[in-house]
């Protein structure tokens, strides 16, 4: 799932905030960069699940090998 962070603005002014594909504690990141973009301060904060899923990270390794010419 793409991450996300949906953003409603309620009519009585209230902003509600939810991220969406994004694992783990890492959505707490976004906090203070929600607070700063709409000019609020956050206050109460309730986790989804994906709060308490671990994110699956994939690892590639590559080798370099290098040749050394022989034929002199």
């Amino acid at each position: 799932m793409e991450e996300k962070i949906q953003i409603r603005i309620l009519p009585d002014g209230r902003i509600q905030a939810e991220t969406l594909g994004i694992k783990g504690e890492k959505c707490t990141d976004y906090i203070m960069i929600l607070e700063n973009l709409l000019n609020a301060q956050a206050v109460q904060a309730e986790y989804t699940k994906e709060f308490y899923e671990t994110e699956q990270v994939s690892q590639q390794q590559t080798e370099q090998i290098s040749f050394k010419n022989i034929n002199k």
